[in-house]
């Protein structure tokens, strides 16, 4: 996201995994248009999405972790994969419940039932065409970060 200053990470709803630019502008501009890139954060890569998920990044007020209400995962990314990214999030109780959607251009069916057996909510195919796009990134942000109810577990953090 374009900012002069960074979203502070306490406040990310939308944590957004995607490697390639010009596919990262255009999911963007989709949430844009419907008022949900303003708590959005993009990384470019698995290890980046797993140290902000697992609190390697430090929050202001000593908060250590970071739970957003919702993370689209591109499957094919560097140094950690979407299904390895995937794997930790739901094997750690801090983030299992957060709901996951891969966006991806892979119709394979493998990847599909893989991403599946390992715990995704959703597995959307990246359109080909903006419109289309637009309207299938608009319709999944408002239902995950408007609609959906969270688990108190999730809103609140894990018990220790």
């Amino acid at each position: 996201m374009k900012t002069n200053e960074p979203l502070p990470l306490a406040l990310v709803e939308i944590l957004f995994v995607e490697d390639n630019p010009r596919d990262a502008e255009m999911t963007m501009r989709a949430l844009r248009k419907c008022h949900l890139a303003d708590r959005l954060l993009w990384v470019k890569d698995g290890a980046e999405a797993l140290a902000f998920l697992q609190g390697r990044n430090a929050l202001p007020g000593g908060q250590s972790e970071a739970r957003p209400k919702l993370v689209l995962l591109d499957l094919k990314l560097p140094k950690v994969n979407g299904q390895e990214v995937l794997q930790r999030m739901k094997q750690d109780p801090r983030t299992s419940q957060i709901p996951v959607v891969v966006l991806t251009s892979s119709r394979e069916e493998r990847d599909i039932v893989r991403m599946y057996e390992t715990g995704v909510n959703s597995y959307i195919v990246k359109p080909v065409n903006f419109e289309r796009f637009t309207e299938a990134i608009s319709q999944l942000g408002m239902y995950w970060v408007t609609l959906n109810q969270p688990s108190a577990t999730l809103e609140e953090g894990p018990s220790r």
